[in-house]
């Protein structure tokens, strides 16, 4: 397999456009209709890295599952992609994916070839606009993990995020809510569902055309 293809022809997918708020609304938690557009005067911001890299021969994503300790965080416990909140020492929001992304797992900005941006995605729950962005790494990385905002990290081959089988449905338990049919990816018995996956479903489909092209 010839690696610096893949994130090249992605590169060149995003130039010509994005599926936007359609295809993340596929994984959105059913009966939740409050992701849009309209975004608040007093909305936070916060940007997310999605890493790829090869290994064995598969292209893989990096996931982390955030820590339970943190009373504050609205997302504990949750499968996410490393990221956090806007800094004012940020340049942007690129910056701002960049830096948490070695803040919470050890990866150099240095060392991430930034293939471009995915659609922003207004997060109610927590009233945070997150920007996520895609870049890859020329090989699996050697990491260092913030155990105060991330308890592991979940390689993920991409096929087995295209699988049909990986896509299912049930009742998630958020504090005092029962969200029910809430559809998620199993990645190995971890649930990734929400925001994280609505994001997910979108590279998905952008991965798919490009290597359908």
């Amino acid at each position: 397999m010839n690696h610096p293809s893949l994130p090249e022809k992605l590169k060149q997918t995003l130039l010509s456009g994005l599926p936007g708020l359609d295809q993340q609304m596929k994984m959105a938690p059913l009966g939740e209709r409050r992701y849009s557009s309209v975004i608040p005067d007093d909305v936070r911001r916060a940007a997310v890295m999605m890493l790829l890299y090869p290994d064995n021969g598969a292209w893989h994503i990096l996931y982390i599952k955030r820590s339970s300790d943190n009373p504050n965080d609205k997302h504990s416990g949750q499968i996410s992609l490393p990221g956090g909140k806007l800094e004012t020492t940020d340049k942007d929001m690129l910056d701002c994916s960049l830096r948490e992304t070695f803040e919470e797992i050890g990866v150099p900005a240095a060392s991430v070839n930034v293939i471009g941006a995915l659609t922003p995605l207004y997060v109610f729950v927590s009233n945070f606009l997150v920007d996520p962005f895609l870049g890859y790494l020329n090989e699996k990385p050697t990491l260092k993990l913030q155990k105060s905002e991330v308890a592991e990290v979940l390689h993920i081959p991409i096929k087995h995020l295209l699988d049909k089988n990986t896509v299912k449905s049930k009742e998630i338990q958020v504090r005092n809510i029962t969200l029910k049919d809430v559809p998620y990816y199993d990645l190995n018995g971890h649930t990734l569902w929400g925001a994280t996956a609505m994001i997910t479903s979108e590279f998905l489909k952008i991965y798919e055309s490009t290597i359908t092209k």
